[in-house]
Protein backbone atom coordinates (compact mmCIF):
# COMPACT_ATOMS: atom_id res chain seq x y z
CA UNK A 1 0.00 0.00 0.00
CA UNK A 2 1.39 3.42 -0.84
CA UNK A 3 0.54 7.00 0.30
CA UNK A 4 -1.79 8.91 -1.75
CA UNK A 5 -1.93 12.25 -3.37
CA UNK A 6 -4.70 13.23 -0.95
CA UNK A 7 -3.45 12.05 2.42
CA UNK A 8 -1.66 9.30 4.65
CA UNK A 9 -3.36 5.83 3.14
CA UNK A 10 -0.86 4.30 5.12
CA UNK A 11 -0.72 4.22 9.01
CA UNK A 12 -0.18 2.19 12.13
CA UNK A 13 -3.28 1.23 12.73
CA UNK A 14 -3.27 0.07 8.92
CA UNK A 15 0.16 -1.70 8.57
CA UNK A 16 0.72 -2.97 12.14
CA UNK A 17 -1.08 -6.59 11.24
CA UNK A 18 0.55 -6.85 7.90
CA UNK A 19 3.84 -6.40 10.13
CA UNK A 20 3.59 -8.81 12.64
CA UNK A 21 2.20 -11.33 9.62
CA UNK A 22 5.40 -10.72 8.34
CA UNK A 23 7.89 -11.37 10.96
CA UNK A 24 5.36 -14.75 11.72
CA UNK A 25 6.71 -15.70 8.44
CA UNK A 26 10.35 -15.70 9.22
CA UNK A 27 11.66 -18.57 11.37
CA UNK A 28 13.44 -17.61 13.82
CA UNK A 29 13.41 -20.38 16.23
CA UNK A 30 15.90 -20.20 19.35
CA UNK A 31 17.07 -23.75 19.82
CA UNK A 32 19.84 -22.56 21.96
CA UNK A 33 22.53 -23.80 20.02
CA UNK A 34 22.51 -22.18 16.93
CA UNK A 35 21.34 -24.77 15.13
CA UNK A 36 18.02 -22.46 14.14
CA UNK A 37 17.73 -20.65 11.10
CA UNK A 38 18.77 -17.29 13.30
CA UNK A 39 17.72 -13.97 12.76
CA UNK A 40 19.41 -12.51 10.43
CA UNK A 41 16.62 -12.46 7.72
CA UNK A 42 14.20 -10.74 10.45
CA UNK A 43 16.97 -8.59 11.35
CA UNK A 44 17.53 -7.72 7.56
CA UNK A 45 13.32 -7.35 7.20
CA UNK A 46 13.78 -4.92 10.10
CA UNK A 47 16.27 -2.70 8.87
CA UNK A 48 14.88 -2.34 5.54
CA UNK A 49 11.29 -0.59 6.91
CA UNK A 50 13.24 1.38 9.21
CA UNK A 51 15.61 2.53 5.59
CA UNK A 52 12.51 3.04 3.94
CA UNK A 53 11.48 6.08 6.33
CA UNK A 54 14.88 7.71 6.77
CA UNK A 55 16.76 5.61 9.72
CA UNK A 56 20.10 4.40 9.50
CA UNK A 57 19.61 1.03 10.77
CA UNK A 58 22.78 -0.63 11.68
CA UNK A 59 23.03 -4.73 11.76
CA UNK A 60 25.33 -6.47 14.31
CA UNK A 61 25.59 -10.07 14.20
CA UNK A 62 27.40 -11.82 17.37
CA UNK A 63 27.95 -14.95 15.64
CA UNK A 64 26.98 -16.34 11.88
CA UNK A 65 22.58 -15.30 11.33
CA UNK A 66 22.25 -14.11 14.89
CA UNK A 67 22.22 -10.73 14.20
CA UNK A 68 20.21 -7.75 15.92
CA UNK A 69 19.17 -4.22 14.49
CA UNK A 70 19.53 -0.59 16.32
CA UNK A 71 18.50 2.78 15.21
CA UNK A 72 18.04 5.91 16.70
CA UNK A 73 15.33 8.53 16.24
CA UNK A 74 16.46 12.34 16.74
CA UNK A 75 13.90 14.01 19.30
CA UNK A 76 12.61 17.35 19.56
CA UNK A 77 14.84 17.68 22.21
CA UNK A 78 18.34 15.91 22.16
CA UNK A 79 19.05 17.24 25.51
CA UNK A 80 16.97 14.96 27.30
CA UNK A 81 17.87 11.38 28.90
CA UNK A 82 16.83 9.03 25.69
CA UNK A 83 14.08 6.12 25.51
CA UNK A 84 15.10 2.91 24.63
CA UNK A 85 11.76 0.91 22.69
CA UNK A 86 13.39 -3.00 22.50
CA UNK A 87 11.76 -6.27 21.57
CA UNK A 88 13.35 -9.57 20.76
CA UNK A 89 12.89 -11.59 16.86
CA UNK A 90 13.82 -14.99 18.23
CA UNK A 91 10.80 -17.67 18.88
CA UNK A 92 10.80 -20.43 20.29
CA UNK A 93 10.27 -23.76 17.89
CA UNK A 94 7.45 -24.91 17.57
CA UNK A 95 5.75 -28.58 15.92
CA UNK A 96 3.43 -27.58 13.29
CA UNK A 97 1.38 -31.17 13.72
CA UNK A 98 0.30 -29.86 16.93
CA UNK A 99 -0.75 -26.50 15.69
CA UNK A 100 -4.58 -25.46 14.40
CA UNK A 101 -3.00 -23.20 11.76
CA UNK A 102 1.37 -23.81 10.65
CA UNK A 103 2.72 -21.51 13.41
CA UNK A 104 5.09 -19.81 10.57
CA UNK A 105 2.17 -19.19 8.23
CA UNK A 106 0.97 -15.94 10.39
CA UNK A 107 -3.01 -17.06 9.47
CA UNK A 108 -5.40 -14.84 10.04
CA UNK A 109 -8.67 -16.51 11.52
CA UNK A 110 -11.51 -15.66 14.37
CA UNK A 111 -9.99 -12.17 14.51
CA UNK A 112 -6.32 -13.56 15.71
CA UNK A 113 -2.71 -13.41 13.57
CA UNK A 114 -1.81 -17.00 14.69
CA UNK A 115 1.67 -17.90 14.86
CA UNK A 116 4.79 -18.63 16.82
CA UNK A 117 5.74 -15.44 18.20
CA UNK A 118 2.27 -13.54 17.90
CA UNK A 119 2.71 -12.74 21.76
CA UNK A 120 6.68 -13.57 22.04
CA UNK A 121 7.37 -11.06 21.04
CA UNK A 122 6.65 -9.98 16.78
CA UNK A 123 3.33 -8.21 17.92
CA UNK A 124 5.13 -5.56 19.77
CA UNK A 125 8.32 -5.82 17.28
CA UNK A 126 5.38 -4.86 14.76
CA UNK A 127 3.55 -2.21 16.80
CA UNK A 128 6.88 -0.34 17.42
CA UNK A 129 7.95 -0.47 13.31
CA UNK A 130 4.40 0.42 12.02
CA UNK A 131 4.47 3.33 14.63
CA UNK A 132 7.90 4.43 14.14
CA UNK A 133 7.36 4.12 10.35
CA UNK A 134 4.09 6.16 10.48
CA UNK A 135 5.61 9.32 12.41
CA UNK A 136 8.89 9.35 10.26
CA UNK A 137 6.45 9.31 7.30
CA UNK A 138 4.21 12.16 8.22
CA UNK A 139 7.27 14.22 9.99
CA UNK A 140 6.51 14.00 13.78
CA UNK A 141 9.39 13.83 16.34
CA UNK A 142 9.20 12.51 19.55
CA UNK A 143 9.72 14.50 22.46
CA UNK A 144 13.15 13.11 22.68
CA UNK A 145 15.76 10.77 21.14
CA UNK A 146 14.16 6.93 20.92
CA UNK A 147 16.52 3.96 20.57
CA UNK A 148 15.12 0.98 18.63
CA UNK A 149 16.86 -2.26 19.32
CA UNK A 150 15.08 -5.74 17.57
CA UNK A 151 17.49 -8.44 19.23
CA UNK A 152 18.44 -11.79 18.65
CA UNK A 153 18.69 -14.48 21.37
CA UNK A 154 16.31 -13.19 23.84
CA UNK A 155 14.84 -17.03 24.70
CA UNK A 156 17.82 -18.42 25.49
CA UNK A 157 18.86 -15.63 27.87
CA UNK A 158 20.36 -13.37 24.94
CA UNK A 159 23.77 -13.66 25.06
CA UNK A 160 23.96 -13.78 21.60
CA UNK A 161 21.73 -10.34 21.20
CA UNK A 162 21.15 -7.80 24.09
CA UNK A 163 24.09 -9.10 25.85
CA UNK A 164 26.52 -8.96 23.32
CA UNK A 165 25.30 -5.06 22.95
CA UNK A 166 25.63 -4.05 26.31
CA UNK A 167 29.14 -5.88 26.84
CA UNK A 168 30.78 -4.50 22.71
CA UNK A 169 28.26 -2.00 21.65
CA UNK A 170 27.62 -0.12 24.66
CA UNK A 171 28.02 3.17 23.27
CA UNK A 172 24.39 3.13 21.41
CA UNK A 173 22.70 3.08 24.09
CA UNK A 174 24.58 6.30 25.17
CA UNK A 175 22.26 8.79 26.97
CA UNK A 176 19.48 6.16 27.85
CA UNK A 177 17.59 6.29 31.43
CA UNK A 178 14.66 4.38 30.83
CA UNK A 179 13.07 1.81 28.54
CA UNK A 180 10.04 -0.24 27.64
CA UNK A 181 10.02 -4.29 26.45
CA UNK A 182 7.86 -6.77 26.54
CA UNK A 183 5.03 -8.69 28.82
CA UNK A 184 3.30 -5.74 29.97
CA UNK A 185 0.35 -3.19 29.53
CA UNK A 186 -2.14 -6.21 28.23
CA UNK A 187 -5.48 -6.03 30.04
CA UNK A 188 -7.24 -8.09 33.03
CA UNK A 189 -10.60 -7.04 32.48
CA UNK A 190 -12.64 -6.93 35.77
CA UNK A 191 -15.98 -6.05 35.31
CA UNK A 192 -17.61 -3.61 33.21
CA UNK A 193 -16.38 -0.19 34.35
CA UNK A 194 -13.32 -1.40 34.92
CA UNK A 195 -10.37 -2.88 32.75
CA UNK A 196 -6.68 -3.24 34.63
CA UNK A 197 -3.31 -3.10 32.48
CA UNK A 198 -0.71 -4.52 34.21
CA UNK A 199 2.36 -3.29 33.78
CA UNK A 200 5.96 -4.93 34.67
CA UNK A 201 8.09 -3.66 37.54
CA UNK A 202 9.62 -6.42 38.25
CA UNK A 203 11.39 -9.67 36.87
CA UNK A 204 12.47 -12.99 38.90
CA UNK A 205 16.03 -13.44 38.26
CA UNK A 206 17.46 -16.73 37.23
CA UNK A 207 19.40 -20.19 38.09
CA UNK A 208 19.16 -22.48 34.83
CA UNK A 209 20.87 -25.58 36.26
CA UNK A 210 22.77 -28.84 35.90
CA UNK A 211 22.50 -31.51 38.73
CA UNK A 212 24.88 -34.32 38.46
CA UNK A 213 25.71 -37.22 40.66
CA UNK A 214 28.53 -39.46 40.35
CA UNK A 215 27.75 -43.35 41.38
CA UNK A 216 29.36 -46.60 40.89
CA UNK A 217 28.65 -48.13 37.33
CA UNK A 218 27.93 -52.22 36.94
CA UNK A 219 26.84 -54.51 35.43
CA UNK A 220 22.62 -54.11 35.91
CA UNK A 221 21.93 -57.54 36.80
CA UNK A 222 23.80 -56.78 40.20
CA UNK A 223 22.64 -55.24 43.79
CA UNK A 224 24.23 -51.61 42.98
CA UNK A 225 23.57 -49.17 46.43
CA UNK A 226 25.66 -46.40 44.95
CA UNK A 227 23.30 -46.34 41.97
CA UNK A 228 23.84 -42.43 40.56
CA UNK A 229 20.40 -42.71 38.85
CA UNK A 230 18.37 -43.47 41.93
CA UNK A 231 19.92 -41.08 43.84
CA UNK A 232 19.44 -38.23 41.00
CA UNK A 233 15.82 -39.28 40.97
CA UNK A 234 15.33 -38.82 44.46
CA UNK A 235 16.64 -35.56 44.78
CA UNK A 236 14.48 -34.52 41.62
CA UNK A 237 11.30 -35.80 43.00
CA UNK A 238 12.24 -33.75 45.97
CA UNK A 239 12.72 -30.84 44.54
CA UNK A 240 9.79 -31.05 42.13
CA UNK A 241 7.25 -31.70 45.03
CA UNK A 242 8.70 -28.95 47.08
CA UNK A 243 6.33 -26.23 48.53
CA UNK A 244 7.97 -22.99 48.39
CA UNK A 245 7.18 -20.53 50.93
CA UNK A 246 4.95 -17.50 50.34
CA UNK A 247 7.31 -14.13 49.92
CA UNK A 248 5.46 -11.07 48.83
CA UNK A 249 7.78 -8.49 47.68
CA UNK A 250 7.19 -5.26 46.85
CA UNK A 251 5.93 -5.18 43.47
CA UNK A 252 3.14 -8.00 43.99
CA UNK A 253 1.96 -6.04 47.22
CA UNK A 254 0.93 -3.48 45.09
CA UNK A 255 -0.55 -5.30 42.59
CA UNK A 256 -2.79 -7.27 45.48
CA UNK A 257 -3.70 -4.29 46.91
CA UNK A 258 -4.56 -2.49 43.21
CA UNK A 259 -6.82 -5.59 42.35
CA UNK A 260 -8.18 -5.95 45.90
CA UNK A 261 -9.14 -2.84 45.76
CA UNK A 262 -10.95 -3.19 41.92
CA UNK A 263 -12.72 -6.06 43.20
CA UNK A 264 -14.14 -4.54 46.37
CA UNK A 265 -12.66 -8.10 48.13
CA UNK A 266 -9.50 -8.47 50.39
CA UNK A 267 -7.03 -10.76 48.53
CA UNK A 268 -4.56 -12.31 51.16
CA UNK A 269 -1.30 -13.38 50.14
CA UNK A 270 -1.37 -16.38 53.31
CA UNK A 271 -4.59 -18.01 51.52
CA UNK A 272 -3.30 -18.39 47.70
CA UNK A 273 -5.85 -20.79 46.81
CA UNK A 274 -8.55 -18.16 47.59
CA UNK A 275 -6.56 -15.45 46.40
CA UNK A 276 -5.74 -17.19 42.90
CA UNK A 277 -9.46 -18.37 42.34
CA UNK A 278 -10.37 -14.31 42.09
CA UNK A 279 -7.99 -13.56 39.52
CA UNK A 280 -9.34 -15.76 36.28
CA UNK A 281 -6.63 -16.37 33.61
CA UNK A 282 -4.00 -14.08 34.97
CA UNK A 283 -3.87 -16.26 38.18
CA UNK A 284 -0.95 -18.76 36.65
CA UNK A 285 1.26 -15.63 35.92
CA UNK A 286 0.36 -14.17 39.06
CA UNK A 287 0.83 -17.38 41.22
CA UNK A 288 4.27 -18.21 39.79
CA UNK A 289 5.27 -14.21 41.65
CA UNK A 290 4.22 -15.49 45.29
CA UNK A 291 7.29 -18.08 45.71
CA UNK A 292 10.84 -18.89 44.87
CA UNK A 293 10.56 -22.11 41.83
CA UNK A 294 12.67 -24.83 40.53
CA UNK A 295 10.92 -26.87 38.08
CA UNK A 296 13.09 -30.40 37.23
CA UNK A 297 13.02 -29.95 33.04
CA UNK A 298 15.99 -32.45 31.50
CA UNK A 299 17.01 -36.02 32.87
CA UNK A 300 20.05 -37.96 30.93
CA UNK A 301 22.08 -40.93 32.01
CA UNK A 302 23.18 -44.00 30.79
CA UNK A 303 23.57 -45.93 27.27
CA UNK A 304 22.49 -49.51 27.83
CA UNK A 305 19.57 -51.14 29.57
CA UNK A 306 21.80 -53.58 31.24
CA UNK A 307 25.08 -50.89 32.24
CA UNK A 308 24.22 -48.88 35.85
CA UNK A 309 25.95 -45.79 34.45
CA UNK A 310 27.87 -44.10 36.93
CA UNK A 311 26.94 -40.53 35.99
CA UNK A 312 23.08 -38.70 35.97
CA UNK A 313 22.30 -35.39 34.89
CA UNK A 314 19.27 -33.00 35.31
CA UNK A 315 18.67 -29.63 34.43
CA UNK A 316 15.97 -27.55 36.63
CA UNK A 317 14.87 -23.81 35.80
CA UNK A 318 15.54 -22.30 38.73
CA UNK A 319 13.60 -18.71 39.41
CA UNK A 320 14.07 -16.94 42.41
CA UNK A 321 11.98 -13.17 43.79
CA UNK A 322 13.95 -9.97 44.13
CA UNK A 323 16.03 -9.82 47.56
CA UNK A 324 15.23 -13.87 48.15
CA UNK A 325 18.26 -15.63 46.23
CA UNK A 326 20.34 -16.80 48.68
CA UNK A 327 17.68 -18.20 50.77
CA UNK A 328 16.90 -19.90 47.59
CA UNK A 329 20.27 -21.60 46.96
CA UNK A 330 20.12 -22.37 50.54
CA UNK A 331 17.13 -23.88 50.17
CA UNK A 332 17.73 -25.68 47.04
CA UNK A 333 21.20 -27.14 48.57
CA UNK A 334 19.08 -29.06 51.39
CA UNK A 335 16.44 -30.43 49.24
CA UNK A 336 19.00 -31.89 47.02
CA UNK A 337 21.32 -33.27 49.64
CA UNK A 338 25.12 -33.55 49.71
CA UNK A 339 25.47 -36.09 47.11
CA UNK A 340 23.99 -33.78 43.91
CA UNK A 341 26.19 -30.97 42.53
CA UNK A 342 24.80 -28.10 41.21
CA UNK A 343 26.34 -25.53 38.76
CA UNK A 344 24.73 -22.91 36.91
CA UNK A 345 24.34 -23.22 33.23
CA UNK A 346 23.02 -19.76 32.89
CA UNK A 347 21.74 -17.35 35.66
CA UNK A 348 20.46 -13.49 36.07
CA UNK A 349 19.38 -11.06 38.41
CA UNK A 350 16.12 -10.09 39.78
CA UNK A 351 14.76 -6.52 38.79
CA UNK A 352 12.30 -4.58 40.73
CA UNK A 353 11.58 -0.62 40.28
CA UNK A 354 8.67 1.26 41.88
CA UNK A 355 5.90 2.43 39.89
CA UNK A 356 6.14 6.10 39.94
CA UNK A 357 7.37 8.87 37.59
CA UNK A 358 6.56 10.80 34.20
CA UNK A 359 6.97 7.69 32.13
CA UNK A 360 4.82 5.93 33.92
CA UNK A 361 2.19 8.91 34.11
CA UNK A 362 2.58 8.54 29.87
CA UNK A 363 1.42 4.92 30.10
CA UNK A 364 -1.48 5.76 32.24
CA UNK A 365 -2.27 8.87 29.75
CA UNK A 366 -2.04 7.02 26.68
CA UNK A 367 -4.06 3.96 28.07
CA UNK A 368 -7.08 6.08 29.25
CA UNK A 369 -6.89 7.96 26.04
CA UNK A 370 -8.04 4.70 23.82
CA UNK A 371 -9.95 2.87 26.83
CA UNK A 372 -11.57 5.30 29.28
CA UNK A 373 -11.70 2.04 31.99
CA UNK A 374 -8.43 1.57 32.19
CA UNK A 375 -6.12 1.67 34.95
CA UNK A 376 -2.64 0.66 34.61
CA UNK A 377 -1.24 -1.35 37.86
CA UNK A 378 2.29 -2.93 38.50
CA UNK A 379 2.81 -6.30 38.56
CA UNK A 380 6.11 -8.69 38.43
CA UNK A 381 6.72 -11.17 35.56
CA UNK A 382 7.69 -14.53 36.32
CA UNK A 383 10.51 -14.85 33.77
CA UNK A 384 12.71 -12.69 32.43
CA UNK A 385 13.40 -10.66 29.44
CA UNK A 386 16.25 -8.71 28.06
CA UNK A 387 15.75 -5.65 30.39
CA UNK A 388 18.06 -7.49 32.67
CA UNK A 389 20.99 -6.96 30.21
CA UNK A 390 20.12 -3.43 29.97
CA UNK A 391 19.69 -2.63 33.81
CA UNK A 392 23.78 -3.05 33.68
CA UNK A 393 23.18 0.54 31.99
CA UNK A 394 21.53 1.84 35.16
CA UNK A 395 18.50 1.82 32.45
CA UNK A 396 15.18 1.88 34.10
CA UNK A 397 12.98 -1.07 32.61
CA UNK A 398 9.46 -1.53 32.43
CA UNK A 399 7.23 -4.20 30.61
CA UNK A 400 5.01 -2.15 28.26
CA UNK A 401 3.49 -3.82 25.17
CA UNK A 402 0.14 -2.58 24.84
CA UNK A 403 -2.76 -5.09 24.33
CA UNK A 404 -6.56 -4.88 24.82
CA UNK A 405 -7.19 -8.66 25.44
CA UNK A 406 -10.82 -10.07 25.13
CA UNK A 407 -11.59 -11.65 28.63
CA UNK A 408 -12.14 -14.80 27.40
CA UNK A 409 -8.54 -15.11 25.87
CA UNK A 410 -6.09 -17.19 28.23
CA UNK A 411 -3.01 -14.56 27.17
CA UNK A 412 -0.27 -16.64 29.83
CA UNK A 413 -1.04 -19.70 27.80
CA UNK A 414 -0.47 -17.88 24.36
CA UNK A 415 3.40 -17.74 25.84
CA UNK A 416 5.42 -20.80 24.06
CA UNK A 417 2.28 -22.46 24.24
CA UNK A 418 0.36 -24.53 21.08
CA UNK A 419 -1.82 -22.07 18.94
CA UNK A 420 -0.37 -18.69 19.74
CA UNK A 421 -2.37 -16.12 18.62
CA UNK A 422 -3.12 -11.94 18.98
CA UNK A 423 -6.27 -10.50 18.48
CA UNK A 424 -6.06 -7.91 14.97
CA UNK A 425 -7.94 -5.59 17.16
CA UNK A 426 -5.38 -5.78 20.16
CA UNK A 427 -2.52 -4.79 17.69
CA UNK A 428 -4.55 -2.22 16.18
CA UNK A 429 -5.12 -0.78 19.81
CA UNK A 430 -1.81 -0.98 21.31
CA UNK A 431 -0.05 0.71 18.11
CA UNK A 432 -2.69 4.09 18.86
CA UNK A 433 -1.56 3.89 22.68
CA UNK A 434 2.17 2.94 21.91
CA UNK A 435 1.80 5.88 19.26
CA UNK A 436 0.26 8.02 22.27
CA UNK A 437 2.61 7.10 24.43
CA UNK A 438 5.50 8.21 22.79
CA UNK A 439 4.13 11.46 22.12
CA UNK A 440 3.57 12.46 26.35
CA UNK A 441 7.14 9.89 26.91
Amino acid sequence: MSESNTGRSVTAETEVVDLCRDLIRIDTSNYGDHSGPGERAAAEYIAEKLAEVGLEPKIIESHQGRASTVARIEGEDPSRPALLIHGHTDVVPANAEDWTHHPFSGEIADGCVWGRGAVDMKDMDAMTLAVVRDRLRSGRKPPRDIVLAFLADEEAGGTYGARHLVDKHRDLFDGVNEAIGEVGGFSFTVNENLRLYLVETAQKGMHWMRLTVEGTAGHGSMTNDDNAITELCEAVGRLGRHQWPVRVTKTVRSFLDELSGALGTPLDPEDMDGTLAKLGGIAKMVGATLRNSAAPTMLGAGYKVNVIPGQATAHVDGRFLPGYEQEFLADLDRILGPKVKREDVHGDKALETSFDGALVDAMQLALRAEDPIARAVPYMLSGGTDAKSFDDLGIRCFGFAPLQLPPELDFAGMFHGVDERVPVDGLKFGARVLDRFIDAC
